[in-house]
């Protein structure tokens, strides 16, 4: 029983943080025995949306895609989602689609950026791309962690900054959140409302 529990324990905590995705050893066992395991349930999303950055500028930093083409923060002058992610995090990896999701429910309304954090850049994020039907994400690339420097703490991922049109923060989660949610979706409005009250104001 207590080997049992200690197992579990190991398990949650391997799930819950971000890793290279090397197979196991119970998991390379598994696939030279032949056997047809069930695949592990994905991650929680534990991350919890808080405001005590609000306020925060966008810092003016230029990215590019794996095409050359370039984005610069400090010129959007629209409401945006920035997620810095990296292809070797686990939660950063579960949440990707649920962006993909808000980026399509709030079309017209906040610009999502996923930018990734990947050291390699272009070498593993289009590969990871390409194996996955994302609608409306793109390919950003900061492969010196610039964002991370400035958001990350202490370079954990993912983090996720809604910012105004003017470039000011709203609020952040640090850690996988279900951002296709309807309290997400609400939540991201209700910042971006009471976003340009202030403004008005």
């Amino acid at each position: 029983m207590i080997r049992s529990i200690a197992l579990i324990g190991l398990a949650a905590v391997a799930l819950a943080s971000c890793d290279s995705g090397a197979e196991t050893p119970a998991q390379e066992s598994a696939a030279s025995s032949g056997e047809n395991a069930a695949p592990p349930p994905p991650p929680q999303l534990p991350g919890q949306i808080v405001r005590a950055f609000a306020g925060t500028e966008l810092p003016a930093l230029e990215f590019s895609d794996p095409e050359g083409n370039t984005i610069n923060l400090g010129e959007l002058g629209t409401p945006v989602l920035v997620n810095l992610w990296a292809t070797w995090c686990v939660p950063c990896v579960v949440e990707m689609p649920a962006l993909d999701q808000l980026a399509a429910e709030m079309e017209g309304e906040v610009k999502v950026l996923t930018i990734s954090q990947d050291n390699r850049g272009a070498e593993v994020v289009v590969p990871f791309f390409a194996q996955r039907d994302f609608r409306y994400l793109e390919q950003w690339l900061d492969p010196q962690n610039d964002l991370a420097v400035a958001f990350s703490d202490g370079g954990l991922l993912p983090v996720t900054v809604l910012f105004d049109a003017e470039g000011k923060e709203l609020l952040r989660v640090a850690g996988g959140y279900e951002w296709d949610s309807e309290e997400a979706i609400a939540q991201v409005r209700e910042a971006l409302d009471s976003g340009s009250d202030e403004s008005a104001s």
